[in-house]
């Protein structure tokens, strides 16, 4: 005999499910995630955009930080637009944020670790002539002349900068 299809089927009320915890549950998986983590450690579910980045310091909408001068004309009054005046109830938000922007950034544009390794272990042991390296195996690969001696200038400038016990030639 044939099951009836789910939508025809009588719907039944599950009395053991917390219906408030599913909709919380459901809402937080469904939110953007906030990248940086003190701006999502200090985020409040229930307060909107604008008033969580005003209690952190933040802005919102960048026009409106800066008041809008007004040109004046000869004689008349000085009247200019003022900003909005925020209060910044989570100032260690601010200050968090500025010491990770004057953190000095790691330098991604040398070359790997395991390149520079590599070029390391064949100096060691080959010595400076790049000519023969192709003959030499690195796991089932095999290097050309002209790209091992390419890869050799390259990494000389950064091994001279490092200074780790792995380096040392």
């Amino acid at each position: 005999m044939p099951k009836a299809k789910q939508s025809s089927r009588r719907k039944k009320f599950d009395f053991n499910k917390d219906r408030k915890k599913m909709k919380k549950k459901f809402l937080k998986k469904n939110a953007p995630r906030i990248e940086n983590a003190q701006i999502r450690n200090a985020w409040d579910d229930k307060k909107s955009t604008a008033r969580n980045l005003q209690e952190m310091g933040l802005a919102f909408d960048p026009n409106r930080v800066l008041p809008i001068k007004t040109p004046r004309l000869l004689g008349e009054a000085k009247e200019e637009a003022k900003a909005p005046v925020s209060v910044t109830t989570k100032p260690y938000v601010l200050k968090l944020l500025e010491d990770e922007a004057g953190r000095p950034e790691k330098d991604t544009k040398t070359l790997s670790s395991d390149l520079i390794e590599y070029v390391q272990y064949m100096v060691r042991e080959h010595g400076t002539t790049t000519r023969r390296w192709p003959e030499m195996r690195r796991t089932t690969t095999r290097t050309h002349p002209n790209r091992s001696r390419g890869k050799s200038a390259s990494t000389n400038a950064a091994t001279r900068s490092t200074t780790t016990p792995s380096s040392a030639l």
